[in-house]
């Protein structure tokens, strides 16, 4: 009787916490933004809609099923997060998975922290909070950072200042997004790896990415491996006044581990007697300073 108790008590999760009687959201009187906004409510699951700017594009099955086994059996241990929207329904945040899972047990109500947020707050925590999770494929990442740019207006800086990482990260992450699509949804797919993908950027032409791409399937090629393989193929379609001195090929992984350190596009090359020049370029001026900044950071 003890057991059965007990086991009843944690299966009610977060729920057995939450004792105030379920607000009624269906009525014109129910409470607006403002009077629910830092409360925790149980919510009805038919109230609350996805998220439309949602990153996350796919939902591993076997992953959301074990989730789901484990909220029958404890209950919902962390609330999910909405904001109230006009209509008296409710907007999920964060917590998708939890939300999924809770449905597919045929949970009627959920544990939900309400919070205030306009459509910009929305996307912006919501791609923000789904960059932190381990379980998000290289291109989501890239596509997550690339709507923070594009739709809330966040310079490089910013944006790996409010994610909490590298600017040199960001902008590999970024760098993907240039590969042919088809090579995307296989890093997507787990065909390759985000390494595989960096080799293949410097690679120009669509057709040829492609090419490399199937010879990385079909022999199982190693990142090392298409690294060489690219470098061969720089050094194929190098112009004959080129190859009377050494090329930027030959220099292919300082010049890839200055451009990640710096940030910004590198070139080195050098004549027949040993001296050459390393080219960094900039577009503007805070790219300029950022450069500067990172070169004084090693004296």
């Amino acid at each position: 009787m003890a057991k059965a108790i007990k086991k009843q008590v944690l299966g009610r999760g977060l729920s057995a916490l939450l004792n105030d009687p379920k607000p009624d959201f269906s009525s014109e009187s129910s409470p607006g933004p403002q009077a629910l906004a830092g409360q925790i409510v149980s919510l009805e699951l038919d109230l609350i809609q996805t998220n439309p700017f949602q990153p996350r594009t796919h939902f591993n099955e076997t992953a959301l099923k074990e989730l789901a086994a484990s909220i029958k059996e404890l209950g919902v241990i962390q609330p999910i997060t909405v904001r109230k929207t006009s209509d008296n329904g409710f907007q999920l945040v964060s917590g998708e998975r939890r939300f999924r899972a809770s449905k597919l047990i045929g949970l009627k109500h959920i544990p939900a922290y309400i919070r205030t947020a306009n459509d910009q707050e929305l996307l912006e925590m919501a791609l923000v909070e789904n960059i932190q999770r381990q379980d998000l494929d290289p291109i989501e990442i890239a596509l997550s950072y690339q709507r923070l740019i594009e739709e809330i207006n966040l310079t490089q800086e910013a944006l790996s200042d409010r994610v909490g990482k590298e600017r040199s990260t960001v902008t590999n992450y970024l760098r993907l997004l240039k590969l042919d699509p088809i090579i995307q949804t296989g890093i997507r797919d787990g065909y390759i790896s985000m390494g595989h993908g960096r080799a293949l950027i410097s690679v120009a032409s669509h057709e040829q990415q492609l090419a490399i791409y199937r010879k990385i399937i079909k022999d199982h090629l190693s990142v090392r491996e298409v690294e060489a393989l690219v470098r061969v193929l720089d050094d194929s379609s190098a112009s004959p006044k080129r190859s009377k001195s050494k090329n930027t090929a030959d220099y292919q992984t300082e010049q890839n581990n200055l451009k990640d350190y710096l940030s910004s596009p590198v070139r080195i090359s050098s004549k027949p007697n040993g001296s050459g020049q390393i080219l960094i370029s900039f577009k503007n001026k805070d790219e300029l300073d950022h450069v500067l900044k990172r070169i004084k950071s090693e004296d």
